[in-house]
């Protein structure tokens, strides 16, 4: 039987990508001058091809790295979360959503004024980013609008490399991803063979959701079992009365868009050992760093094997003594 084989699916399938992708990288069309990128992981991509300086134009949520913070802010979300808890949260877009209002503001006046010729957004999730769709409707500018959509670690490195693609860099987009895959790798290997650990991500607090896309992949290539997440589908909600009752031995607080201290200052610790982590920069965006994530679920669950990565978490509960 091929070694993939006898690895768990969701990290069967990641292997098998990694290996159709090999040698995809090749340049498409004339490179992108002026870009406007709606979507904080997209941002994170162009920067690490080593291409900030041709970004014109961010969302608010835009935060890495560093040098984009100066950067016009092209959209904004409506809802004031910063003042509001995980339950106000949730209420404030369910209702936004049941009626059909849009979770993002953008200012078209601006984006016609920085003139781009590339505009980057996602459709994957309608509380993520503003949507191709929206931008089509809402924006007059004649620029091309590229929709990143990945669902898997796989894809993340494939949203890489048609990025650079189109960019004009595709060594560079090679080199990303191939840097994401030795990190990846390096982990996995150090906890091959060890026990699997019962994990629960909760990739939002009240009420708690089950994490999905790739985030259970994460956990899995680290070394763990997800209990009640889906790879490569959506996450949902559950509750904390099931996740008690699924016995996972350790649970990690990675609601979208939280750093370690809001998401700890937040969390409701379980009788397991409960941690919170940087979701917002390793966990929640589908850009390169979710490589560091692996890393640090490795470390978190077999720290004998997988040294501390460096990235910010916090413990809320210790593991039993």
């Amino acid at each position: 039987m091929p070694e993939s084989h006898r690895l768990p699916s969701t990290v069967r399938r990641y292997v098998e990508s990694a290996r159709r992708l090999t040698g995809r990288a090749r340049a498409l069309q004339s490179p992108a001058v002026r870009i406007c990128s709606l979507l904080p992981s997209a941002t994170e991509i162009v920067a690490g091809l080593g291409l900030a300086d041709r970004l014109v134009g961010v969302s608010a949520e835009c935060d890495w790295p560093p040098e984009v913070r100066g950067l016009p802010v092209v959209a904004a979300v409506r809802i004031a979360s910063g003042e509001l808890g995980s339950l106000e949260i949730d209420r404030a877009v369910r209702e936004a959503v049941a009626g059909g209002r849009s979770l993002y503001a953008i200012d078209e006046e601006l984006i016609d004024s920085l003139q781009p010729d590339l505009i980057l957004t996602q459709d994957l999730c309608e509380v993520c980013a503003v949507s191709s769709a929206e931008v089509g409707r809402l924006c007059r500018v004649q620029a091309e609008v590229v929709s990143l959509d990945p669902r898997t670690i796989g894809e993340i490195e494939e949203s890489v490399l048609r990025l650079a693609e189109r960019l004009g860099v595709p060594e560079r987009g090679a080199a990303v991803v191939a840097e994401m895959r030795a990190k990846i790798g390096r982990a996995h290997a150090a906890v091959a063979g060890l026990p699997s650990r019962r994990v629960f991500v909760a990739e939002w607090l009240d009420p708690p959701f089950a994490a999905g896309h790739w985030v259970p992949e994460m956990v899995e290539l680290a070394g763990g079992e997800e209990i009640l997440g889906r790879a490569g589908e959506a996450s949902f909600p559950t509750t904390w009365e099931a996740v008690r009752a699924a016995e996972p031995e350790l649970v990690v607080l990675a609601p979208c868009g939280f750093d370690a201290e809001r998401a700890a200052r937040e969390g409701a610790p379980l009788s397991c050992r409960t941690v919170a982590v940087d979701a917002n920069a390793y966990f929640s965006r589908p850009a390169p760093r979710v490589a560091d994530g692996v890393v640090q679920v490795a470390f978190l669950l077999h720290s004998d094997a997988v040294p501390d990565p460096g990235l910010p978490w916090l413990e809320l509960v210790p593991a039993p003594a």
